[in-house]
C-alpha cells in the first residue's frame, strides 16, 4: 500500500507520483529489477500479513558481525517485504553463498547524490528461485536494523562489520495515542486519495492489525514509497514516539494537500 501524494515539512519534501515507473539505479542498473506494477500489488497484500508476524527479538546492539550488503535505491523496513530479481554476476555469487549460510543480507540505501547511507536492514530471503540463466528471483522480509561500523571488504561485493540498532524507550511520550492517531491520518489519506483516483471511497479497516507501536511505525514507513530519503530519515530513527509524531506530521500535511485538492475538484470537475 503506498500512499499516492505525500507532503512534508521535512526536507526533502515528498511528492511521490506512484503513477512513474519506479527509479532504476543507475550504479545498481544491471542488478536489480523492478516488478511490474500488477506484482507490486500482489506483494503488497504479502507485506500487511508479514507485518503482522512481525519478530521483536533482536540480537543484542553491542554484538558486532559481518555483513553482505546490497546497495539499492530504495529503503528496506523491519517486517517489510521486498521481491528482487539478481543477474548481476557479484550478487549472483553473493546468493550463491548466502543459499548455502543463513540466508540473510544487508539492503542500504544508496543513490547517486546522497552516496550510501550507514543505516540499513537486514533482509531474510524466505523464497527463492533460481532461473535457468542463473538469475534468482527473491522474496526477502526485512528483519533487524544495522549500522556500517566498519568496511570489511569491496570485491567482488560490499562485505561490513555492522551492530544493531533498537528504539529506545519512549519515555513519558504516550505511543499507543500516537500511533492511533497515525492510523486515522493514514485513513483519511486513503479515502481522500481513492476519491481524487476516482475510486470507492471505501473506509480503511483497521490498518494496524494488531501491531505495537514500534512495528506499525515501521509499517507506515514502508507505505512512503518514492520518498526514499525521508523513508530513510525514519528508518534511522531511535525512538518510536519520535518516528510516529514525524509520520503523523507527514500524514497531516498530506491530508491538508489532498483536502485542497479535492475541493478544487468539486469546483472544477473537469480539472
Amino acid at each position: 500500500m503506498a500512499l499516492l501524494q505525500l507532503i512534508s515539512t521535512h526536507k526533502p519534501s515528498l511528492k511521490p507520483n506512484t503513477n512513474l515507473p519506479p527509479l532504476n539505479p543507475s550504479s545498481n542498473s544491471s542488478t536489480l529489477h523492478y516488478h511490474s506494477r500488477r506484482r507490486r500489488r500482489q506483494t503488497n497484500s504479502i507485506r500487511c500479513s508479514a507485518y503482522e508476524k512481525h519478530d521483536t527479538n533482536h540480537p543484542k546492539p553491542d554484538d558486532v558481525v559481518e555483513l553482505p550488503l546490497f546497495p539499492l535505491p530504495l529503503v528496506l523496513f523491519p517486517g517489510a517485504i521486498l521481491p528482487l530479481q539478481i543477474f548481476e554476476f557479484r550478487y549472483r555469487i553473493m546468493m550463491h553463498t548466502l543459499l548455502h549460510t543463513d540466508l540473510r543480507f544487508g539492503v542500504i540505501y544508496s543513490d547517486a547524490a546522497s552516496g550510501t547511507a550507514e543505516v540499513g536492514c537486514v533482509g531474510e530471503i524466505v523464497k527463492h528461485e533460481r532461473l535457468v540463466d542463473d538469475r534468482f528471483f527473491l522474496i526477502c522480509k526485512g528483519q533487524e536494523r544495522f549500522r556500517i561500523t566498519n568496511l570489511v571488504r569491496t570485491k567482488p561485493y560490499l562485505v561490513a562489520e555492522v551492530s544493531w540498532l533498537e528504539d529506545r524507550p519512549s519515555g513519558d511520550e504516550d505511543v499507543e495515542t500516537l500511533a492511533t492517531e497515525v492510523e486515522n491520518y493514514m485513513k483519511d489519506v486513503i479515502r481522500l486519495s481513492n476519491r481524487l483516483n476516482g475510486k470507492p471511497e471505501k473506509e480503511a479497516q483497521d490498518l494496524r492489525r494488531n501491531l505495537f507501536p514500534t512495528p506499525f511505525s515501521f509499517f507506515v514507513g514502508s507505505t512512503f514509497e518514492g520518498a526514499p530519503r525521508e523513508q530513510q530519515a525514519l528508518l534511522e530513527l531511535v525512538d518510536s514516539a519520535a518516528r510516529l509524531k514525524r509520520e503523523k506530521e507527514t500524514l497531516r500535511n498530506t491530508l491538508n494537500y489532498l483536502t485542497a485538492a479535492s475541493a478544487v475538484k468539486d469546483v472544477f470537475p473537469s480539472s
